[in-house]
C-alpha cells in the first residue's frame, strides 16, 4: 500500500466504504474520510484558533482494509 491507493474497509463501523490513502504512519494509514472522530477544542488566541467541534480522520490498521482496482 502507498499514498493515493484506493481502499476498502473490511471491518469495523466503517466496513464496505472506500477512500484513498492520505499518509501512511508504520502500520497504520489515514484514509479520507474514514474513522472520522470529533473533536472539541477552547479557544486560544495565542495559537490562532477558534472555539468549537472539529472533524479529522483517526488511523486504521492495514489488516484492515483491501486494495481497490481503479
Amino acid at each position: 500500500m502507498k499514498k493515493n491507493d484506493l481502499v476498502l474497509v473490511c471491518t469495523g463501523d466503517d466496513k464496505g466504504k472506500e477512500g484513498r490513502i492520505l499518509k501512511m504512519i508504520g502500520d497504520y494509514v489515514l484514509v479520507a474520510g474514514i474513522k472520522m472522530k470529533k473533536k472539541h477544542t477552547k479557544a486560544n488566541p495565542n495559537k490562532k484558533l477558534i472555539a468549537g467541534i472539529y472533524e479529522k480522520e483517526m488511523p486504521i490498521h492495514i489488516s484492515n482494509l483491501k486494495i481497490q482496482n481503479g
